[in-house]
């Protein structure tokens, strides 16, 4: 099988099986006015990895690969918000309030949208979740044993909660997967490193890391 140049060592991937995640890129998390913004965290340097994510997306899209975007985001009725986390944080909005983008974390709000730059396009999955995990209450089982997945590579924000919640919920499905350390941000650079030194662990005990230009190099070799 190919291979990709990764830590702990070498991630073996099988190009059928290969999906590539954008987790939760949207304009509440990544714009000032969302849900970020009102946690009083600054979304700025999250931003900074869309252009590593669009070399990847142009990557996996030139070869006909499948792509997952991911939403974090809750019906209109809050019927999918568990209580608690609707009474969590101290914020001055919270989930379902009205914000400059239309209420936070609700589905089909502009808020929720996924930043213009990685939009996806027709064919793409799209997984709207009420939850950190992106298994959680969706049909992204489904569409993985449709499109044959075996391999993931993840992206997105933020690393240490919707990522890697992601990450072990795939791991724990029997899926090999791959974090790209420039292409994960945090609100918390320390959370951040953290979290890639956790995945890679007890060698690969979780998953690998590496960085995107590895894996196009990897690809182009395909």
């Amino acid at each position: 099988m190919p291979v990709i140049s990764a830590a702990p060592y070498d991630y073996e991937f099988d190009p059928s099986g290969l999906v590539l995640f954008a987790i939760d890129m949207q304009r509440d998390y990544l714009e000032a006015g969302g849900y970020g913004s009102s946690l009083g965290l600054d979304p700025g340097p999250s931003r900074a990895i869309i252009p590593a994510m669009q070399t990847l997306i142009a990557g996996f899209r030139a070869h006909g690969m499948p792509i997952v975007h991911t939403k974090q985001c809750h019906k209109p009725d809050l019927s999918d918000c568990p209580p608690a986390k609707l009474r969590r944080g101290r914020q001055a909005l919270r989930i379902g309030d009205e914000g400059p983008m239309g209420r936070l974390l609700i589905c089909g709000e502009p808020g929720s949208d996924i930043v213009p730059e990685l939009a996806p396009v027709d064919g793409e999955i799209v997984i709207e979740k009420p939850g950190k995990g992106s298994f959680y209450n969706t049909g992204l089982q489904d569409e993985l044993d449709r499109v044959g997945a075996t391999h993931l590579v993840m992206t997105g924000v933020t690393t240490e909660v919707c990522v890697q919640t992601t990450i072990r919920e795939a791991n724990d499905r029997g899926y090999e997967c791959l974090l790209v350390e420039d292409a994960t941000e945090s609100y918390y650079p320390a959370f951040k490193q953290a979290t890639i030194e956790m995945v890679r662990s007890s060698d690969a005990l979780i998953g690998w890391t590496t960085t995107s230009d590895k894996i196009i190099t990897a690809l182009d070799r395909l």
